[in-house]
């Protein structure tokens, strides 16, 4: 059976994990109520591991240095009360590895089709062929995916629903809609995939590139 989360980690952890985020978006991350979820992020504040900025009209909360530190002991410490957990989520993770350069890959196939005159030409979706193969790449992705969510949520309940989300991004991208493959601002395939990454280097301790 799977470790469920404290509710403080969850909320704590979900500013993490979106970067910045309004209450509401912190909230639903974990599926926290929005009063519970608010509560708590003025307590991180008062704690000095949050805080609120504003930009053009747009407020969010995101994490400091001290509440980075403050998540990294916290996801040590849950880690640590399951057993060989810290060993079944590293394993996940090193299957998760290569599939995460296939994954960069397709994004910049997504992004760019060479042409004969220019490495770095814009993909302006003319030609299904080239679309096709990425999203059948996508596809392949999909299909693994799921195996290794099913391992991680084995070990924490919080480590759930990536390859739901990911398959319904795909599945909008496979309806026509191009931005759902790598677009910013919704739950694309490449924003669900960055923090699957980011979720699993931070459970483990670990920086990029390590």
């Amino acid at each position: 059976m799977s470790k469920r989360s404290a509710v403080e980690l969850l909320v704590l952890h979900a500013v993490r994990l979106k970067g910045v985020a309004d209450e509401a978006a912190v909230a639903e991350r974990f599926r926290v109520g929005r009063d519970r979820a608010g509560e708590l992020l003025l307590d991180f504040q008062a704690f000095g591991w949050v805080s609120w900025s504003e930009f053009a009209g747009t407020g969010g909360w995101s994490m400091t240095a001290a509440g980075r530190a403050e998540n990294e002991r916290q996801l040590a410490a849950e880690l640590q009360d399951v057993v060989d957990g810290r060993a079944a989520v590293r394993a996940a993770y090193e299957v998760f590895l290569p599939l995460n350069g296939r994954l960069q890959q397709a994004c910049t196939d997504w992004q760019l089709r060479p042409t004969p005159g220019d490495a770095l030409t814009f993909n302006d979706h003319s030609d299904p062929a080239w679309d096709k193969a990425v999203i059948g790449e996508l596809q392949a992705l999909d299909r693994e995916l799921e195996s290794v969510v099913a391992r991680l949520s084995g070990v924490l309940d919080r480590l759930q629903g990536y390859d739901s989300r990911f398959s319904r991004a795909l599945g909008r991208a496979v309806a026509g809609e191009v931005a759902w493959v790598d677009g910013t601002g919704v739950d694309s395939c490449h924003t669900v995939w960055f923090e699957l990454h980011e979720d699993l280097l931070a459970t483990l301790g670990l920086q990029r590139g390590e």
